[in-house]
């Protein structure tokens, strides 16, 4: 495939997410609510937002998500999330880096981030069936921190070009115990099961990003680049990041969650962090408004989410990150996840 044709798929993949973007869709953080208690004897002068995720202390446990990458277009995207993470001292990932292993030239689409962030916590990103030389290629690109590698079986399946072997177990484990980075291994919007969750840990995976369903939709994406687009019925496959969470809360305590895929506002993030992540990873929100708004709208936005962040902590009665896992109690989910949640025990 020529590499115009690779640059044209990464515009197509922004413009698809942006067209199927709903700043309310429904997903299943809708059916997680949390009880009030109305003493929750909190200050929000004494609450701190700093924690420890794995190897790193973050100012908060938010980040911003895989986007994208590999053409013009998502280059200049890729240096303004760059700054915006600067501003506001958030980590930050990069979509896949694959296209600029192809193609070299393309290599600073995704270079720009180190670029404009060079103090920043950057995370590359590969799929799951790349080699070690690429990974450590991928790695040296960003001078990234950590690599995620992502699962996309549903992605590739749908895709018109996608790759039809998914036999990664094996890679992953050389990958974990050979690379010079931590790896973060994550889906793409269809969650994580319990014995996928094992399997990856057997393996020596220790950082896990559920990327669950609500967010975007690469069923959606893909199938619109299908000539028939008759592989629809896909749309509502996986499991959800809640879903995800409540299949992986007893899991090792060596093992570092993430939840991502459809968190929409900072009160989805403390649910999440309630059913138990150690962070949370926004994508579509960002990207929506990076493409509506000038940096500084966007760096005002995700400040305000930080500050509100911590207005919720008060609310629910935390004064440390820590402590929303240690809330759960307070969570009141619907007849249909209890029903999930019970399936699953």
């Amino acid at each position: 495939m020529p590499q115009n044709q690779h640059s044209h798929r990464k515009d197509e993949h922004v413009s698809l997410a942006e067209k199927y973007y709903h700043a309310a869709q429904p997903n299943a953080f809708d059916q997680v609510r949390i009880r009030h208690d109305a003493l929750p004897e909190t200050n929000v002068a004494d609450i701190t937002t700093t924690t420890q995720i794995g190897k790193w202390q973050w100012t908060s446990p938010l980040y911003i998500e895989a986007m994208t990458g590999g053409s013009d277009q998502t280059g200049k995207i890729n240096a303004r999330l760059a700054k915006i993470a600067a501003a506001v001292h958030l980590p930050m990932a990069t979509g896949s880096q694959s296209v600029a292993l192809k193609y070299p030239e393309l290599a600073n689409t995704f270079s720009v981030v180190r670029d404009n962030n060079p103090d920043g916590l950057v995370f590359g990103n590969l799929g799951a069936g790349h080699p070690l030389s690429a990974a450590k290629t991928a790695i040296e690109m960003l001078h990234a921190d950590a690599l995620e590698l992502h699962l996309n079986v549903v992605q590739e399946i749908v895709m018109p070009e996608g790759d039809r072997d998914f036999r990664w177990l094996a890679n992953i484990k050389q990958l974990v115990t050979e690379l010079p980075v931590p790896i973060i291994v994550k889906e793409v919007g269809f969650g994580i099961s319990k014995p996928t969750m094992t399997q990856l840990y057997q393996a020596g995976v220790r950082y896990l990003d559920l990327g669950g369903h609500g967010g975007t939709n690469f069923v959606d994406i893909e199938n619109r680049r299908r000539p028939q687009r008759e592989m629809s019925y896909l749309h509502d496959f996986g499991l959800s990041t809640v879903e995800s969470l409540l299949a992986v809360q007893s899991h090792p305590d060596d093992l570092t969650i993430f939840a991502t895929g459809g968190i929409r506002t900072p009160l989805d993030a403390i649910k999440a962090l309630m059913l138990g992540a150690d962070a949370v990873g926004m994508a579509g929100v960002v990207l929506h408004a990076v493409l509506h708004q000038p940096d500084e709208d966007v760096i005002t936005m995700l400040k305000s989410w930080l500050d509100q962040f911590k207005l919720l902590m008060a609310l629910v009665g935390a004064t440390q990150v820590s402590e929303l896992k240690q809330l759960s109690d307070k969570l009141i989910l619907s007849p249909e996840l209890v029903a999930y949640k019970q399936s699953i025990n």
